[in-house]
């Protein structure tokens, strides 16, 4: 039973990330009720990088028209992944996950606003200056201290950085956010294994599974709103965070002797 869900979780998250994104949201929790906290992590992770590696491929034919942007924005994304995982520990995870996954929450929900807003100012914007590329490598390097650590919402987080680049056409912006999160996600897979974090048993079986979770997203993303497909994913991610909050922080009344 435990594979049976943990598998169903995986697809799902590879049809929401090929969909949508978020798709860390279904498989962290899947994984936290059969193994601890940080183990969770590393596993949903490595579980779901062959979806990354996946949406590289798609977008080869887009590649080489941001290769100048990946030039630049490769090292600061797998430096920052690198250190976003060394810094995943038992002891203060589990205290930190309620805040992340609310805060992929608000991004999620914010996410349009985001990209209606972004697209504007950076419509006029036809070559970025020496000062805005200096401060797209910064967030760049933050956000993949972020992918490294747990990651939901990072393709939002890029979007708002890489919408300055001048970039025109949404395939090459989304041809570079696949390779950047491939890049902060391969270095921390690397860090996990290497740190023996990764229950493998449980992390095989997901990845096949959510190899054919992106296969199924793509082929019935034209039949499935993406909307509504959000909405789903942003319901899901209060509804973790609460119950996270609650298991972590909530107090529970001493029982009447």
């Amino acid at each position: 039973m435990d594979y049976l869900w943990l598998c169903l979780s995986a697809i799902g998250a590879g049809a929401v990330n090929a969909i949508a994104g978020g798709g860390t949201l279904l498989t962290y929790p899947a994984l936290t009720a059969v193994v601890a906290y940080h183990f969770a992590n590393a596993t949903s992770t490595v579980s779901l990088f062959p979806g990354t590696l996946a949406s590289v491929v798609g977008y080869r034919q887009h590649l080489a028209a941001c290769r100048r942007w990946i030039i630049l924005l490769i090292a600061p994304s797998v430096i920052g992944g690198t250190i976003g995982a060394v810094l995943v520990e038992e002891k203060t995870f589990r205290f930190v996950v309620p805040w992340l996954i609310l805060a992929a929450a608000v991004l999620f929900l914010l996410q349009p606003t985001i990209a209606r807003t972004l697209r504007t100012q950076a419509a006029a914007l036809r070559e970025p200056s020496p000062r805005v590329l200096a401060g797209i490598v910064l967030i760049q390097f933050l956000i993949g201290i972020y992918g490294g650590y747990f990651g939901a919402g990072i393709g939002i987080l890029m979007l708002s950085s890489l919408s300055f680049l001048g970039l025109k056409d949404i395939h090459e912006v989304n041809a570079l956010k696949s390779v950047l999160a491939f890049g902060m996600n391969i270095v921390a897979a690397i860090v996990f294994i290497a740190r023996d974090m990764v229950v493998w048993r449980f992390a095989l079986a997901m990845a096949v599974a959510s190899v054919g979770g992106g296969y199924l997203g793509a082929r019935f993303s034209v039949r499935l709103r993406p909307v509504v497909v959000r909405w789903i994913v942003i319901a899901i991610a209060f509804g973790l965070a609460g119950y996270y909050f609650v298991k972590e922080f909530g107090t529970t009344a001493s029982p009447i002797s």
